[in-house]
Order: C-alpha cells, then structure tokens, then sequence
C-alpha cells in the first residue's frame, strides 16, 4: 500500500477510473459469453443440417421395377430437407398404372413429401381419367399407387354431357376406373343426344 500514499490525488482518480472501467468491460464480456454460449453451436447445427434448393422447370416422378406410378412438373419448385417436402408451383403432371397415363392433372399448387410419398395439389386442381371424366377439387392427395386418390373441396364431376356430379369428397379407387363420392352431394345424369 505504499505506492497508494505516494500516488495524488489526480493519479488516484485515474486509478479509480481505469479499474471501474476494466471491471466494467470484464462484467460485460463475460455476461455476454453466458447469454450467447449455445447461440452460434445452434445456428451452425440448423444451418450445415439444412438444406433448401429453389429450382425452375422442376420434374419430379417415381419409378420402381422400369414402371412409372407418376410424374410432376412444376414451372417453379422449392425443397426443403428440414422436413423433406418439395412445394411446386403451376403444376402438371400423369398418374400411370401398368405404364399408361390413368389420370392427368392440373393445379396451381402442389407438394410432395419424399418421407411419406404423398402428393397433394391445392388450388384451382383439375383431374381428367383416361375415360374421360374430369373433376375439379379445391385439393388432391395421393399416397400411393395401393391407396384411392382423395379429392376434397367443391369437387365437381362431369362425364361428356351425360353426367354431373358435385361432393365434398370425392375416392377415386386405386385403378383410376371408378370413384366414390360422399358428403354433401348431388347428381345428375342426362340423356345422351343422338
């Protein structure tokens, strides 16, 4: 404590001045370590596991054993490997059973989960069967060549001028040959003109 007595006064004040502000700066360095210690392992985590790719003129199709279950094309596409699932935009695309087109499509909006491989089109979605029958549905959801196409939503049926249907929902049955609709229904059948 000598040197303390042989400081002045205006020495002392500036001692006193250093160390409150080393303390200071000291104090806020380390707070700021204990409130951001996990933030940078945490974004570095999501973003290296991350993976989004924004993709024109996408195509996305399924094949197993050379035979061809569908096909998608989206004029715009994204996908997001966080939860495995590709958003497409202005989306066309062909349903197959034994490597012919059973149905074709058309939607505004479509998604397909690669983990589940389901497929779902939303918004303004027209359906045409091989037979000629035509469906629009607010949306369509397909989970596998084993399993009905479910159209929901506004659907409205109609087959050349002899039928019109209008449903909630609509199972068309793994084939593409028939559907079945339910919910709040109506139908009509016409005469076919000569």
């Amino acid at each position: 404590m000598n040197w303390w007595v042989k400081l002045n006064k205006k020495q002392r004040a500036y001692l006193i001045g250093f160390v409150a502000l080393a303390s200071i700066m000291l104090w806020a360095f380390i707070s700021a370590g204990v409130i951001t210690h996990d933030f940078n392992r945490n974004q570095l985590s999501t973003s290296k596991d991350r993976q989004e790719a924004v993709i024109s003129g996408v195509i996305l199709t399924e094949t197993k054993d050379e035979k061809k279950y569908w096909e998608i094309y989206g004029e715009t596409g994204s996908y997001d490997s966080n939860n495995e699932v590709a958003m497409l935009d202005n989306v066309i695309g062909n349903f197959y059973k034994e490597n012919e087109v059973a149905m074709s499509f058309q939607s505004s909006k479509g998604a397909y989960n690669s983990a589940k491989k389901v497929i779902i089109l939303y918004n303004d979605t027209f359906i045409v069967l091989k037979d000629g029958t035509t469906l629009k549905a607010d949306r369509l959801r397909y989970a596998g060549s084993d399993m009905p196409v479910v159209a929901t939503g506004n659907v409205e049926i109609t087959r050349g001028g002899i039928f019109l249907a209008t449903a909630d929902k609509v199972e068309i049955n793994p084939n593409f040959e028939s559907f079945k609709i339910s919910g709040n229904t109506t139908s009509k059948i016409f005469e076919e003109k000569e």
